[in-house]
């Protein structure tokens, strides 16, 4: 089936765009300018797409879930969990770099209550503007076939002070409720075992659920349909050539595009590639774990989305795997498996959830999440012309990226954005 037409035609005509990065992010910025119905360029350095980031993330679509980690109380939090090593969910490691301890100085700025309020209005914004355009593009697109479901979300805690926080922030617009440890067990039977464990829990019914790289893979299929596409794997950017204020063309090896605009959607890596064009992006690399267990009881595990607020780690059932994701690592750009943190997670997803497998077998990963400071994305306008940021959504990256490609798309068409950008650009 032919990739459906955007709702808000153009008014700059057909025009050749580069789109730099083959994630989640680049892919679904590739598919909302090819629906616009014009000439993309998508540049990955990895012979696949969505090999990094986008592929064992967490799974959870958690659209109204979307808090910042800087928040009140967590450099107090930071401290104590420092002592515990490989068991703390947050785990910072020094280096001699002056782009981590700026990041974590404008991290520590963002840790107030009214920093955190604010900014999780914005993701909030976006996110159900990304759950709408995903919808759009599944309905009128016939996307499937990456083990998306509707199953909500629940957020348990077993700490009342850590209930007691979350229900301060709880909105009254009836999307998420309180329950009582029982309640909790009522919606998600998986957790009978923990019920003398547990405080109480938020629940959000209209969260959902996917598998990130299947949903790039299912893009990708469809993008090979148009000939308004055309991929290039195992190519790296060596220079994005500027000329009157324009990038001009975009260099790959022996190889040289000329492009109207390019879009940068690299994850991490985008810091680096724009650096010689004097724009510095306050992006750091979070790096993040996974697990992917086949079930072995499809009664022992969870159907609801769960998040365990206190062991910062989230469960989603995936087709018929279940993917435990967890931890922040602030020390580097190294994304190899740190084996002391996989034990800790395989400790926890089996006191948590027994019954669904030998979690000792299961597939281990790590990747690196781009993210910024203060938890929101950067949208929009780098300052040159026609050069575009689609960057920084750190562990939002999937819940965000259907919204934040249709907004791109919009900007670059010379149209508002179908949802306003206050707070997500490089400016803001």
């Amino acid at each position: 089936m032919a990739l459906g037409s955007c709702h808000r035609p153009s008014r700059s005509g057909t025009m050749r765009i580069a789109v730099i990065g083959g994630g989640v992010i680049g892919l679904t910025t590739a598919y909302a300018l090819v629906r616009q119905g014009h000439q993309v360029e998508l540049i990955e350095k990895r012979n696949q797409v969505a090999m990094e980031t986008s592929f064992a993330n967490g799974g959870q679509l958690s659209y109204r879930y979307v808090s910042p980690l800087a928040d009140a109380g967590v450099p107090l939090q930071a401290l104590g969990w420092m002592l515990k090593g490989d068991h703390a969910p947050l785990r910072f490691r020094p280096r001699m770099s002056m782009q981590q301890w700026r990041w974590c100085v404008r991290f520590l700025l963002a840790c107030r209550r009214s920093t955190n309020k604010r900014n999780g209005a914005h993701l909030l914004r976006l996110a159900l503007h990304s759950q709408q355009v995903l919808r759009d593009w599944r309905e009128q697109d016939g996307l499937d076939g990456f083990a998306w479901r509707a199953n909500g979300k629940l957020v348990i805690y077993r700490s009342r002070a850590s209930l007691d926080k979350a229900t301060a922030g709880l909105g009254n617009d009836g999307n998420q409720r309180l329950l009582d440890a029982l309640e909790c067990t009522a919606i998600e039977p998986a957790l009978l075992p923990l019920a003398d464990d547990l405080q109480g829990g938020i629940y959000s019914p209209g969260d959902e659920v996917a598998d990130c790289h299947l949903f790039c893979q299912r893009l990708l299929q469809k993008l090979g349909q148009s000939p308004n596409f055309h991929l290039h794997c195992g190519q790296t950017v060596s220079k994005l050539r500027r000329e009157h204020g324009r990038v001009r063309s975009v260099v790959l090896g022996h190889e040289e595009l000329a492009v109207d605009h390019v879009v940068i959607a690299a994850g991490a890596a985008s810091v680096a590639l724009l650096r010689p064009l004097g724009i510095e992006l306050p992006i750091y690399p979070l790096k993040g774990y996974s697990l992917t267990l086949p079930l072995r009881d499809q009664a022992g595990i969870p159907d609801t989305n769960v998040t365990d607020y206190d062991n910062k780690v989230v469960y989603a059932r995936l087709g018929d795997k279940l993917r435990v994701a967890a931890m922040v690592d602030i020390g580097g750009w190294d994304s190899s498996l740190d084996q002391g943190r996989i034990n800790m997670l395989q400790n926890l997803a089996s006191k948590t959830f027994p019954a669904a497998g030998d979690y000792r077998s299961a597939e281990q990963w790590a990747g690196l999440r781009p993210a910024t400071p203060e938890g929101t994305p950067l949208l929009g306008a780098t300052g040159i012309d026609n050069l575009w940021l689609n960057v920084g959504h750190g562990s939002l990256g999937f819940t965000l990226a259907c919204g934040s490609a249709d907004a791109l798309c919009g900007l670059i068409g010379e149209q508002r954005p179908a949802v306003a950008l206050d707070g997500l650009t490089l400016a803001s």
